[in-house]
């Protein structure tokens, strides 16, 4: 049967980091189907220190808009790079190459936006030199 709601808490959420052998950057949640969600998403990202997602990534229908819950740190959107904090937010648009790296005490992210199945384009080593 089906409700007109959906809800779940972030925590009890799988940390999808480990298996994709990336758990040294921190942990990542992501909700959607766990709340009967089709056309949206969220993404929760806590980060550690100093490090970064790994991949830049774009989209070519999703907008996407990220809010620092707590921490700091940097977002590389294109050739821009824009410092953060907490409650900073970040509207990037579907085509705009974007990677986020965790300030000196760690960074957590809560991105939101649409949802379109096979979307996005990772694109490694896309953030390259100093932390």
């Amino acid at each position: 049967m089906s409700t007109g709601y959906g809800h779940t808490n972030i925590d009890d959420l799988e940390d999808l980091l480990p298996k994709y052998g990336m758990a040294e950057l921190g942990e990542a949640r992501y909700v959607r189907e766990d709340v009967g969600a089709q056309g949206i998403g969220i993404s929760h990202y806590r980060m550690n220190p100093g490090k970064r997602t790994g991949f830049g990534h774009r989209h070519k229908q999703a907008e996407e808009m990220y809010v620092v819950l707590n921490g700091s740190g940097r977002v590389k959107v294109d050739d821009e790079i824009l410092d953060l904090g907490a409650r900073d937010i970040v509207r990037v648009a579907p085509a705009a190459v974007r990677e986020f790296e965790a300030g000196p005490d760690g960074m957590e992210l809560l991105a939101t936006g649409t949802h379109v199945e096979g979307d996005g384009e990772m694109l490694q080593d896309w953030w390259t030199g100093e932390r």
